[in-house]
């Protein structure tokens, strides 16, 4: 390819690139679902691979040519068997093209309509393709013991089959495995689900599965947040007492875009028929191929560092906006990810988040356990450590941003009475919030990405 090809052909697309490429570089993410990927995983995934249909499996493909792609799979299959450690009755897909497509599959290739699934509540830290639905009135939500939907289905997962939730404590906000068993018993699903978004401890595979056995049900780990955690050995792993574990590829494993299924191999043919013809045509070989490199870089000495740095650039974060009032929700984490209450702060989710963005920090919105307020506004920011680890950060530089995070709550909580339009302006005039940015830019400086 000519150098500047695209800028020649498509300036506009170009520039648009460029700069998507400087906010990165200029700004912290601390939203716990991004990453960086390294240029041979960006090769991969922009290679000649993205050319070629390949719908079928391996050796049983209904397009001719790919031999190659084959082999691509297999590799991608052996160093994912490899890095995860799996038994040997275990298999792999990784043709499913997200994370949600992903769960949905193995919905498809286990379950009937109408079967009842448990999952974890969404505001609790559950996610959308857990079969998420539910009522405009978040307060009647928040006073129940257990979700049983609303009319609302917002996942096509909660059109298809009944969906029970489980909460954590109402006051620990962690996981309280008798309530869930007695959940379980109650219901009888034929499938319990374990994994989200926003929950910032460890799960106790080995009761859950204990749970799932007591009522006969399947158990599904969805690991998307920790896989590459859970692969460097530094968090507990599924693999081998769930029935089924699901991932995507671009949170903490680093791996590109994409998606990866682990279970029984018995399992695992099904599975392969709910991803294709259940839910798709042929697979993004490119895609694959960054996985596949991704994997290969998990596989190295150096990540196992990585991922240990993650969890103690985590604890050390949560630690020092512990110490600055924050309120964090289960008091710490486990892993790569914190949640904060704002509501002691008397600024929530929604304004937290636009402002820290204006000041280089980017982090999001999220619901709380016993959330009462709207999505749309909740009442926490969620945030984590996974892209400033990958720039080099540590100890020192987490007790920056804790200081940062401090300093911009203080400037609007005068501002928490305006109108969302009226926030937005005057975070634009405040000198205060621009002199943060700049400090933040001047640390990204020092911790440059690798574009």
């Amino acid at each position: 390819m000519k150098k500047n090809e695209l800028k020649n052909q498509d300036p506009k697309v170009a520039a648009l690139i460029e700069l998507e490429k400087k906010r990165q570089s200029e700004k912290l993410s601390l939203i716990p679902s991004e990453n960086f990927f390294s240029p041979a995983v960006r090769e991969a995934i922009g290679s000649a691979l993205m050319h070629k249909y390949s719908e079928g499996n391996i050796d049983k493909r209904y397009y001719e040519g790919n031999e190659y792609i084959d082999e691509l799979e297999r590799l991608t299959i052996s160093r994912a068997k490899e890095l995860f450690r799996l038994p040997e009755d275990w298999d792999v897909n990784v043709q499913a093209l997200a994370g949600s497509n992903a769960n949905l599959a193995v919905y498809l290739a286990i379950l009937n309509t109408k079967d009842t699934m448990m999952s974890m509540y969404l505001p609790d830290g559950g996610h959308l393709s857990h079969g998420w639905s539910y009522e405009p009135d978040m307060k009647n939500e928040a006073r129940q013991e257990v979700y049983l939907g609303g009319k609302r289905k917002v996942h096509i997962s909660s059109r298809l089959f009944n969906v029970v939730q489980y909460k954590t404590d109402p006051k620990t906000h962690l996981f309280n495995y008798d309530h869930i068993s007695k959940i379980a018993k109650q219901h009888k699903p034929q499938l319990i689900i374990t994994g989200g978004t926003a929950y910032p401890r460890d799960i106790d595979y080995k009761k859950m599965r204990a749970i799932a056995d007591s009522v006969k049900a399947l158990y599904m780990a969805d690991i998307a947040h920790e896989a590459g955690l859970i692969a460097a050995g530094v968090l507990n792993s599924p693999v081998g007492i769930a029935d089924v574990v699901t991932m995507t590829t671009h949170k903490t494993l680093r791996s590109g875009r994409g998606a990866i299924i682990l279970a029984k191999a018995d399992l695992i043919s099904k599975i392969n028929r709910g991803v294709l013809p259940g839910l798709q045509g042929g697979p993004f070989n490119n895609n694959i191929a960054g996985i596949c490199v991704g994997l290969g870089e998990a596989l190295q000495a150096d990540f196992k560092l990585y991922a240990k740095q993650i969890i103690t650039n985590a604890h050390v974060l949560a630690s020092e906006l512990d110490k600055l009032g924050f309120d964090l929700l289960t008091g710490g984490t486990d892993k790569h990810l914190i949640l904060i209450n704002m509501t002691n702060k008397g600024i929530f989710g929604k304004y937290t988040a636009r402002a820290m963005d204006k000041a280089g920090l980017v982090l999001n919105m999220n619901t709380m356990p016993g959330e009462t307020r709207s999505p749309a506004d909740p009442s926490a920011i969620r945030l984590g450590t996974p892209l400033v680890t990958t720039r080099g950060m540590k100890e020192p530089e987490m007790k920056l941003i804790a200081a940062w995070m401090d300093r911009v709550v203080k400037i609007i909580q005068p501002l928490a009475g305006l109108k969302f339009s009226e926030f937005e302006k005057q975070l634009d005039e405040s000198k205060e919030i621009r002199i943060i940015a700049n400090e933040v830019k001047g640390l990204c400086k020092k911790f440059p990405l690798n574009f």
